[in-house]
């Protein structure tokens, strides 16, 4: 068995910090995009069953059991979502904190007081 033939790739990017808070922030609104998308797919899925879909021509007679199973699915996607946006939470909240902690500089004074006793 030969060793696979790997090319010599030399990955020198340089960006400043502020790009790269912009990208990582750019980053979380595409996933919050798409996680928006997969909620509204699940309701038109609701509404698809109910028969209230926007400009559904046909309506399929639905019994309890499919009305049971659209929502335990939909039930078990939304918590997936969830579950991404805590994620996506916590993602901001770092990019955030790096983000202040990266632009602050921070000083310190000193003071000093002296206490005279007089008697």
């Amino acid at each position: 068995m030969s060793f696979p033939n790997i090319p010599s790739i030399s990955p020198d990017i340089n960006i400043s910090v502020e790009e790269a808070v912009n990208l990582l922030l750019a980053s979380i609104a595409f996933e919050e995009l798409g996680l928006a998308h997969i909620i509204n797919a699940e309701a038109e899925k609701i509404q698809f069953v109910l028969g209230t879909l926007h400009n559904q021509t046909t309506t399929v007679p639905t019994t309890l059991e499919d009305l049971i199973k659209i929502d335990t699915s939909v039930e078990h996607t939304l918590r997936t979502v969830i579950k991404h946006q805590m994620l996506l939470q916590f993602k901001l909240e770092d990019v955030l904190s790096f983000s202040t902690s990266s632009t602050t500089t921070s000083t310190t004074t000193t003071t000093t007081s002296t206490t005279c006793c007089c008697l």
